[in-house]
């Protein structure tokens, strides 16, 4: 899919300059134009954003205060590589701004630019970046990337999350995903299921927690006419309607005893008896299922059969929390908020840099369904087109009023995703530094910025890449 192709709301602009009333100017006509913005008037600030934040293109002005706009575009650069910039200068520097294109820069306007020229380099240059945008990073082929079209991952976990169901979608075999409540194991499923050559059979899904135990073996395998009281008519459970398909079971974990004895035999033999009956039904199904609870946990506790535990756990998916990839946050959130947006036929465009900073720092215990849910107040509530800071309710704990300074943040974050480098590579620097984009030097001077010891993470790596 080409990126000059999609809606305007999916480039996320930074705009520098420390004439406030042109930053006002890009604000009101880029915001016009669907592009979401991010406004430093300042390096430093710009450097804070671009570290917590999703950029896809940045603006700067070019001699701010006698800060070096070049020096800032390779800033830039080292924290987006391949980030595109397009310099703003007087007509006095545009020798500068030459020399800034032979450096890398896209392109240049001198100062006072035209609205529309602006326009038309912003998306000569995100068209040039972005050729083709794909939804995960392996070339799992182009029928497969549809699959995913729904889905935001900018994290590097969470790009391992999709790589991994592409890779194994086109086998048969039994997947368990497991995750916190909101972060998603259905969509994953669905994404499974319309990536595999199943697509074009049903996706059928139950919840194995809302259904009375005593309803339970009716809905999994139906019943003949007779078979209880109120069974008027034979009745065709959910493993028939999924024949050909995928049937996703999900809070596989409140599956009560005495039908994981049914499911296992299903699962062995590929047929089960309705109940009621003394007929044979075969049934061709490949199974997803899902828990937020550690089956191997219920497993010790006697509360999961053990042979059905191995028969599920064919192929084990872990679904990270939104708090471990930070770097998903925004994409979201701004996916959402265009949803809610149009839906309610308002003209929120942009989340304020205030705002920012609060869905960045919160926890977000109830994960992605809970962001959701957050922007969904934040748009109806808007009285204009941007996301204010008092808009963003709910996740915050208590202190979260008064939120921490933005470095602080920045920091906390960069550790936090520091380690998760580390635990994904096992304590490997050199795989760590290629993952993030840096110099294993340079690499070494952020871990003991953070007093992070590699040793530390040797022997955990099955804590994450084993699921993901």
């Amino acid at each position: 899919m080409n990126r000059a192709n999609r809606q305007p709301h999916a480039a996320s602009l930074l705009t520098i300059d420390v004439d406030p009333s042109i930053l006002r100017v890009m604000e009101m006509r880029l915001g016009s134009h669907g592009y979401l913005l991010l406004s430093a008037p300042d390096g430093r600030t710009a450097l804070e954003l671009a570290t917590t934040a999703d950029v896809d293109l940045a603006v700067i002005g070019h001699k701010r205060n006698d800060e070096d706009g070049v020096l800032l575009m390779e800033k830039l650069r080292r924290l987006h590589p391949g980030l595109p910039v397009i310099i703003l200068t007087a007509y006095g520097t545009i020798d500068n701004a030459v020399d800034a294109m032979k450096r890398g820069a896209c392109h240049y306007l001198t100062k006072p630019f035209d609205g529309g020229e602006l326009i038309r380099q912003i998306e000569g240059c995100l068209e040039k970046r972005y050729p083709v945008d794909p939804v995960f990073p392996s070339e799992a082929g182009l029928e497969q990337m549809g699959a995913f079209d729904q889905f935001i991952a900018k994290s590097s976990i969470m790009k391992a999350v999709l790589n991994k169901v592409a890779q194994i979608a086109n086998t048969d075999s039994n997947v368990y995903i497991e995750g916190e409540s909101g972060t998603g194991k259905e969509l994953i499923a669905r994404c499974l299921h319309a990536a595999s050559p199943r697509k074009d059979g049903p996706f059928v899904a139950i919840n194995c927690a809302a259904i009375p135990e005593n309803l339970l073996e009716s809905e999994l395998f139906g019943h003949e006419k007779g078979a209880f009281t109120g069974a008027d008519r034979q009745r065709d459970g959910l493993f028939v309607r999924a024949h050909g398909g995928c049937f996703f079971l999900d809070e596989l974990s409140e599956l009560p005893m005495s039908m994981q004895v049914k499911l296992l035999r299903v699962l062995e033999e590929r047929e089960f008896y309705p109940l009621g009956s003394t007929r044979n039904v075969k049934v061709d199904v490949r199974i997803i299922a899902a828990a937020n609870r550690n089956l191997e946990k219920r497993m010790s506790e006697g509360r999961f059969r053990e042979d059905l535990f191995y028969r599920i756990h064919v192929i084990p998916i872990w679904l990270p929390p939104l708090r471990k990839r930070k770097a998903d946050i925004l994409p979201l959130a701004r996916k959402f908020l265009a949803e809610f947006s149009k839906a309610g036929g308002k003209s929120v465009k942009s989340i304020s840099p205030g705002a920012v900073q609060k869905l960045l720092a919160a926890d977000w215990p109830g994960n992605v369904r809970e962001l959701k849910n957050v922007m969904e107040y934040a748009v109806a509530m808007a009285p204009g087109d941007s996301v204010t800071p008092d808009l963003i309710t709910g996740p915050m704990p208590p202190e979260a009023d008064d939120p921490p300074p933005l470095r602080d943040a920045r920091d906390s974050f960069e550790k936090d995703y520091l380690i998760e480098l580390l635990e994904l590579n096992g304590g490997n620097v050199s795989q760590a530094a290629r993952m993030a984009g840096k110099y294993r030097a340079d690499f070494y001077v952020l871990l003991r910025k953070h007093g992070l010891n590699p040793m530390d993470f040797r022997g955990r790596k099955d804590s994450a890449r084993d699921y993901a």
